[in-house]
């Protein structure tokens, strides 16, 4: 069973500080996420209802919890935690529960003369041993290039490009 990493990047016409503000914004996330999976976080931030949270500012240990339908339309129930935050610059989510046997996701920003270049780089495992990797292969890969490829054009519609 492997180590599998993604990455990716990003330019956009934005400030450093533009781009902290909506990319550490929990509440954003379904914005950025393709509509088919429909994307619903299940737990409020300050512990309340969804519908009554107060999107915080992220900090280090702030667990998201959501559902999410990444193929055939099943109902995955996944929960991040918040691990590293320097703001502006990276914060980290880590799974805690959910689809993957492994999940680490870093979030670059950085200054660039017009705006701002932002880097992803996900490690993560399949449970299953060799036919988790073979799922990787025939399609969990191509479905984080699809939802990442959403995200890249959200983002470019939003604010634009460089």
């Amino acid at each position: 069973m492997s180590l599998h990493i993604f990455n990716t990047s990003q330019r956009l016409p934005i400030s450093i500080t533009e781009a902290w503000d909506f990319l550490s914004s929990p509440g954003n996330l379904k914005k950025i996420t393709p509509e088919g999976m429909e994307f619903q976080i299940t737990t409020g931030f300050d512990g309340s209802a969804p519908d009554n949270a107060i999107f915080s500012k992220m900090y280090p240990g702030m667990i998201i919890a959501y559902i999410v339908k990444p193929m055939l339309n099943l109902p995955i129930k996944w929960v991040t935690e918040i691990t590293h935050v320097q703001e502006p610059f990276y914060f980290v989510d880590e799974q805690r529960f959910g689809p993957y046997k492994f999940w680490h996701h870093k979030h670059f920003l950085k200054e660039i003369q017009g705006g701002v270049e932002m880097f992803d780089t996900v490690h993560y495992k399949i449970p299953f041993g060799p036919l988790g990797d073979l799922m990787n292969k025939l399609f969990i890969r191509k479905k984080l290039k699809f939802i990442f490829k959403y995200r890249y054009n959200k983002l470019e519609k939003l604010f634009g490009k460089i």
